[in-house]
C-alpha cells in the first residue's frame, strides 16, 4: 500500500480496526532496486506484447471467465511460460506467413507467366538469369507505364517479349550485364511489378500446368496451419488471458513503485492478508483516501508469508500443541488433525480414570484461568479446550474400563471392576500389565509407521531418492522381518505359514536391508556405512518407547490403589485405636481427607505425566520423522480491547 503521508494515519487506523493485516518491514527502494524495477517492467512489457500478438490471431471475439482458484505464479515463471508459448506460436505463424507469401507469388506467376508460354519455352531458371555478360528478368507494367519503359530502356535491351494481360503488360527481356544498374533504376522509377521465379530446370509450360495444383495444396496447408494455430490458442486461452491480467496488474504496480522510489512524501506499507479478506480490505482502503495505491498478489516461491492455521472447531485447540513444536511453513502440510487424534487418545490411555477425568475438566474450567496472566487470550482458550478434549477421552476410556479412583469401588464397596466396565474386553486389556504393554507396542507400531509413510510421501514430493529408498527398505524389513524373527528366534508363528515360506522371507528381508544401507550412503556419504544400523535400532527404540503408555497408565491406577489402601489402613487403625462411634467418625473424616489429598495429588501428577509423555510421543517419535515446521505465526495488526485489565501497583 502506497499512500501520501498526510493520509497514512487514517489508513493505518482502519487497518488496526479491521485487524487482518500481518505487517512486514517495508524496505526503502535503493537505486539497485530501481534498476531491478526497470528490468522487470521491460520483461513485463515484452511478455504483454507477445500475448497481444497471440490474441490478435484469435478468429473471433471471446469472453473468458477466469476461475477464482487459478494458481498464481511468480513473474519469472509467467514470463518464461509466455516466452515458451510464444516461441511455439511464432514457429507456426512463421510457417503460415511463408506459405501465404509463396502461394501469393505462385498465383501472381500463374497470372503473368501463363501468357508468356505462347512466346517462350525455356527452363524457369533462365527467366531470371544473372551472368557476367547477360542477365534476364520478367516484369509487369500497366500499359501506359510499359510504353515509358520501352522508350527509356529500349537502348539497353537486346531482346524483349511483351504480352498484354487485362490492361497490363508482362515483359521478358534480355540485356547486357553492364547496363543492369541503369535498367534497374528505370524499373524502380516506374514501379514495375517484380517476380520471384523458382530457380528450377522445370520448363515454363510444365510449371504453368502444375502451378494450379501446387497453389491448391499450398492453400490446404495454410488452412491446416491456421486451424492448428486456432486450436492452440483455444486450448490455452484461459491461461493466456489470465497471464495478461496478471502482467497488466504487475506493470501497473511496477510503474507506481518506480515513481514512489523518487517520492519523498509517501508511506509504503507491506504485509499479508488472508485471501478471504482481500477484496473488502482493498475496497475499504481505497475509500479512505483519493491518493492511495493498493496492490495485492499471491506469494512468490521465494516469499515466506506467515501461517494462519485453519482447522475444524474440534481439532483447532490442538494447534497449540503443534505450535509448541513449530508452526508449519506457509503452503506446507498442517499435522494438527493427526496430532489431535493421537494426542487425545494417548492422554486418555495414560490417565484412564473417569473420576480423574471429571476432576481435570473441572480444574480446567474453574482453576486454570487463575494461573495465567491473560485468561482472555485465544491461546488460553485453545489450551483449555485441549484439556477438555483430552479429559473427555480419559472419561470415555475410564467408563469403558470401569476405573473410578483406581480400585476404590472394589476396596470400599466390594464391586469388581469387570462388573461396572462398559466393555469387559477393554477392562481386561488395560488392567493386565502384559496385555497393556502389548497393546501399547501395537499402537506404537502403527503410529511410528504412519510417520514413516508421511516421510515417504514427502520424499516422493521432494524427489529425495535416498529418503524414498530408505523408507521402502524400512517397510520391507518390518513386513518380512518381524514374522521371520519371531519364528527363528522366539519360535512363535505370527502367521500360519509353511516352513518353505518362512525360509523364503530371508530374501525380501535382505533386499530391504540393502535399500536401507544404500539410502544411508546416498544421504550421508561414507558415514552411511556406520549410521545405517541406527535406522534399525531407531525404529525398534521408537516402538518400545510407546510402552510408556502402559507404564503411566498402570502407574496412575496402582498409585490410586495404593492411596486407597493407605487411607483404608489408617482409618482402620484409628477405628481400632479409638473404639465406639467417636472412633468411627474420626476414622471416616481422616480417610476422606487423606483420599481427597492423595487423589488430587495423583490427579495432578498423572495429568502432568500424561500430557508430557503424549507430547513426547507426538513430537519425538512422530513429527521429527517428516515434519520441518519453521513457519511464522500470523499476527495481524489490530486494536485489542481486553474485558478485564489490572490497574494499580500490582499491575
Amino acid at each position: 500500500m502506497i499512500t501520501l503521508k498526510d493520509s497514512s494515519e487514517r489508513t493505518l487506523k482502519y487497518l488496526q480496526e479491521f485487524g487482518v493485516l500481518h505487517v512486514e518491514e517495508a524496505k526503502e527502494l535503493e537505486p539497485v532496486d530501481k534498476k531491478a524495477i526497470e528490468r522487470d517492467r521491460n520483461r513485463v512489457r515484452k511478455a504483454l506484447t507477445s500475448i497481444h500478438e497471440i490474441l490478435i490471431n484469435l478468429a473471433e471475439e471471446r469472453t473468458v471467465i477466469l476461475p477464482e482458484d487459478m494458481k498464481l505464479q511468480s513473474l519469472d515463471e509467467i514470463a518464461d511460460q509466455v516466452d515458451k508459448f510464444n516461441d511455439r506460436f511464432s514457429k507456426l505463424t512463421g510457417k503460415t506467413a511463408n506459405l501465404i507469401e509463396e502461394t501469393a507469388n505462385l498465383e501472381k506467376l500463374g497470372k503473368y507467366l501463363g501468357l508468356l508460354t505462347r512466346e517462350i519455352s525455356m527452363p524457369l531458371k533462365d527467366m531470371q538469369y544473372s551472368g557476367s555478360y547477360l542477365f534476364t528478368d520478367v516484369l509487369a507494367f500497366p500499359e501506359e507505364t510499359y510504353k515509358m519503359f520501352s522508350e527509356r530502356a529500349n537502348q539497353y535491351l537486346l531482346q524483349d517479349i511483351a504480352v498484354p494481360v487485362e490492361g497490363e503488360v508482362a515483359v521478358y527481356f534480355i540485356a547486357r550485364a553492364e547496363n543492369r544498374k541503369a535498367i534497374e533504376s528505370i524499373i524502380r522509377d516506374l514501379g514495375a511489378i517484380t517476380f520471384k521465379i523458382p530457380d528450377e530446370e522445370l520448363k515454363l509450360r510444365e510449371f504453368i500446368s502444375e502451378n494450379d495444383e501446387t497453389i491448391l495444396k499450398g492453400k490446404e496447408s495454410i488452412q491446416k496451419f491456421q486451424k492448428e494455430i486456432q486450436k492452440i490458442i483455444e486450448e490455452n486461452l484461459d491461461q493466456i488471458v489470465f497471464f495478461r491480467e496478471v502482467l497488466a496488474a504487475e506493470n501497473e504496480r511496477l510503474s507506481v513503485l518506480e515513481q514512489a522510489c523518487e517520492a519523498r512524501y509517501v508511506t509504503l506499507t507491506e504485509g499479508w492478508v488472508p485471501q478471504s479478506n482481500v477484496n473488502i480490505v482493498t475496497s475499504r482502503l481505497k475509500e479512505t483516501s483519493d491518493y492511495i495505491f493498493v496492490d495485492t498478489k499471491r506469494p512468490d516461491p521465494m516469499d515466506r508469508p506467515p501461517t494462519k492455521l485453519q482447522n475444524p472447531p474440534g481439532i483447532r485447540p490442538f494447534q497449540v500443541i503443534v505450535s509448541l513444536f513449530s508452526l508449519p511453513k506457509y503452503g506446507d502440510w498442517d499435522p494438527t488433525p493427526i496430532v489431535a487424534y493421537f494426542f487425545a487418545f494417548f492422554f486418555g490411555l495414560m490417565l484412564n480414570d473417569a473420576v480423574y477425568a471429571i476432576g481435570l475438566i473441572l480444574l480446567a474450567r474453574f482453576l486454570l484461568s487463575k494461573l495465567v496472566d491473560d485468561p482472555t487470550s485465544e491461546e488460553f482458550h485453545l489450551f483449555r479446550n485441549v484439556l477438555y478434549i483430552s479429559g473427555g477421552a480419559s472419561l470415555i476410556l475410564g467408563l469403558l474400563s470401569g476405573t473410578y479412583l483406581g480400585d476404590f469401588l472394589k476396596m470400599y464397596f466390594n464391586i469388581e471392576l469387570k462388573n461396572i466396565a462398559l466393555v469387559t474386553h477393554v477392562q481386561k486389556h488395560l488392567s493386565d500389565p502384559i496385555s497393556f504393554i502389548i497393546l501399547s507396542l501395537i499402537i506404537g507400531l502403527v503410529h511410528v509407521n504412519a510417520s514413516h509413510i508421511l516421510a515417504l510421501i514427502r520424499g516422493i514430493k521432494e524427489r529425495d531418492k535416498g529418503l524414498v529408498l530408505g523408507k521402502i527398505g524400512l517397510f520391507l524389513l518390518q513386513i518380512f522381518g518381524i514374522p521371520y524373527i519371531f519364528k527363528v528366534l522366539l519360535h512363535v508363528e505370527l502367521f500360519q505359514l509353511s516352513a518353505g515360506v518362512y525360509a523364503a522371507l530371508i530374501y525380501p528381508l535382505f533386499f530391504g536391508l540393502s535399500l536401507v544401507v544404500i539410502s544411508r550412503f546416498m544421504q550421508m556419504g561414507a558415514l552411511g556405512g556406520i549410521f545405517w544400523i541406527f535406522e534399525l535400532t531407531g525404529i525398534l527404540g521408537d516402538i518400545m518407547s510407546y510402552s510408556r503408555l502402559a507404564g503411566v497408565g498402570l502407574a496412575t491406577f496402582y498409585l490410586a490403589s495404593s492411596f486407597n489402601l493407605l487411607a483404608d489402613w489408617v482409618s482402620s487403625s484409628l477405628s481400632n485405636f479409638i473404639p465406639g462411634i467417636v472412633g468411627f467418625i474420626i476414622a471416616f473424616v481422616v480417610a476422606i481427607i487423606m483420599l481427597v489429598i492423595f487423589h488430587v495429588f495423583n490427579l495432578l501428577l498423572s495429568s502432568l505425566a500424561a500430557f508430557i509423555h503424549s507430547l513426547r510421543l507426538c513430537f519425538v517419535e512422530f513429527l521429527l520423522k517428516f515434519y520441518e515446521g519453521g513457519g511464522e505465526k500470523y499476527a495481524p495488526f489490530h486494536l485489542r480491547l481486553r474485558k478485564r485489565v489490572l490497574a494499580g501497583t500490582k499491575s
